[in-house]
């Protein structure tokens, strides 16, 4: 089944396989792929007899992030990005689902993680419960290399994963990282050679449990979190509206489109 720059299938076991299908773009999320994430989002939460997801992206990477032309809506003052600040799905607004929504569903998510899983893409594969990601994968929280900070639910997601310290590195530089410092910081589950092939599996693994009980530890697992996600969420999306279109915001995707230093005020 397709839905815009989605793909998914279930297969008899209750195992539904979501793919980012945009590989010409290294599956980059514009407008349409975050309705597109919502929508098959929505409709697994009603789906009969779904146990276990297995999230991937198609082509050389996960996801690369932002589609480009959204940092140059940002530049223009980000007048088609709305109030942010609105509650759209939930706790989140739009933005914030496409990664959210993954802790939403009532089943454990897997992430399939190769190439590279920056910004954005990372977030998504965030929203899992669980990441295994390709020896040679590349991960950032690239944000602030754009002006920005992470918005899609990033701040619930990696305070549950990482101490404070790292989660402060990871954002301030938003420098990029292999794999196995992924895993060693807590961001990455584990390394395996064929993620995709690990992902089916493990998720084939868990179908094969009790649903009932699968489904309890995923609710006893989500409450369990220290995060206020109501509150987290919401000022994600006052800080980020604050800085979307701002001087310096403009400056950071010139600078980076550009490829020099940036001149902040």
């Amino acid at each position: 089944m397709s839905d815009e720059r989605i793909r998914w299938t279930m297969d008899g076991q209750g195992v539904a396989e979501v793919v980012l299908a945009r590989p010409d773009k290294m599956n980059a999320l514009d407008a349409a792929m975050f309705e597109a994430l919502a929508a098959v989002q929505a409709r697994l939460q009603v789906e009969p007899g779904l146990r276990a997801v297995v999230l991937h992206g198609e082509g050389r990477a996960f996801c690369a992030g932002l589609d480009t032309s959204g940092f140059a809506a940002m530049a223009g003052g980000g007048a088609g990005f709305g109030d942010i600040t609105r509650r759209s799905h939930g706790l989140a607004n739009l933005w914030q689902q496409a990664a959210w929504g993954w802790r939403m569903l009532p089943v454990p998510v897997v992430a399939a993680v190769h190439g590279v899983a920056y910004g954005g893409g990372l977030q998504l594969a965030l929203g899992a419960d669980v990441r295994l990601v390709h020896p040679q994968a590349r991960l950032s929280v690239m944000e602030l290399q754009w002006g920005i900070v992470p918005d899609m639910a990033g701040f619930v997601l990696l305070t549950e994963l990482v101490r404070a310290d790292v989660l402060r590195d990871l954002v301030y530089t938003a420098r990029v990282i292999e794999a196995a410092e992924a895993v060693a910081l807590g961001l990455a589950t584990r390394t395996e050679a064929d993620p995709l092939a690990a992902a089916r599996a493990w998720a084939a693994q868990v179908a094969a449990r009790n649903p009932d009980a699968v489904r309890a530890a995923k609710r006893l697992a989500l409450g369990a979190s220290p995060v206020d996600a109501a509150e987290v969420l919401l000022a994600e999306s006052r800080e980020q509206q604050a800085l979307i279109g701002s001087p310096n915001q403009a400056e950071a995707v010139r600078a980076a489109q550009e490829r020099r230093p940036a001149v902040f005020r």
